[in-house]
């Protein structure tokens, strides 16, 4: 499908052929006439004593024909010209064409670049907050532990008062309900982090695959609008020459 302006231009292009021919169908329509005339002027003069030029009607005919061939020769070389002029004119469009396109994607992956910097830090910073967590946990734990130990130590230390056995089973049975109160919620929070960290890897992740398949896909069309552009390059120095 023709757009506008190449519609225009082979319409321009079909109206100055026909105006070419029209040229040489007058060019040989003067020719046949001047030759009537030649031959009238000579009916007319009679068998005189003139000198017959008979022998020269050969050669006119000759040079005329010859007129009419590089009339048309001439012509098509000005529309080989013009097509010729068109093709670089269209190589020089496509040319602007792809080198902007090539420069809007070296853009866009530009512009990617400082987004994937980011998901990097923001990753290392989220892996950085999970380690310290995991710390914190254990650091709780560990105290609790430590408390724990120290609760059962006094409770089984000697006491100089008189204590009957139901007051220290209820008392260890409320340090053990205490230390699994204590595990449960150091449990649950533990479990709590991990599905936020992953979670958020999880996020992090999506984005750099998805950054990174952008940029890749990038540099692939850009490798290959290189490869058109050095071929149009090509064409159109050919063209030129």
């Amino acid at each position: 499908i023709l757009s506008n302006d190449e519609k225009l231009t082979m319409q321009s292009l079909n109206e100055r052929l026909a105006s070419y021919l029209a040229t040489v169908r007058n060019l040989e329509m003067e020719n046949a006439q001047l030759e009537q005339l030649i031959r009238e002027w000579y009916q007319k003069q009679g068998p005189t004593g003139t000198r017959d030029y008979s022998q020269y009607y050969q050669k006119i005919e000759d040079l005329q024909n010859q007129l009419v061939t590089a009339a048309v020769e001439t012509n098509k070389v000005l529309l080989d010209l013009d097509n010729t002029r068109m093709t670089a004119e269209d190589f020089r469009i496509k040319y602007e064409t792809e080198s902007a396109l090539r420069q809007n994607v070296e853009a866009d992956i530009n512009s990617l670049r400082p987004l994937l910097d980011n998901l990097t830090l923001s990753r290392s910073d989220l892996e950085m907050q999970f380690e310290s967590l995991k710390e914190e946990i254990i650091n709780l734990k560990k105290n609790h532990e430590e408390e724990m130990e120290s609760l059962q130590s006094q409770s089984s230390g000697d006491v100089n008062v008189e204590v009957n056995a139901a007051p220290g089973e209820d008392l260890l049975k409320k340090l053990n309900d205490m230390r699994q109160e204590y595990e449960n919620i150091i449990q649950k929070n533990r479990e709590e982090v991990e599905r936020w960290y992953e979670s958020k890897m999880e996020e992090v992740s999506q984005q750099v695959h998805s950054s990174g398949q952008e940029v890749e896909s990038s540099n692939q069309q850009i490798s290959v609008l290189r490869r058109e552009y050095q071929g149009l390059e090509i064409e159109l120095q050919s063209q030129i020459s």
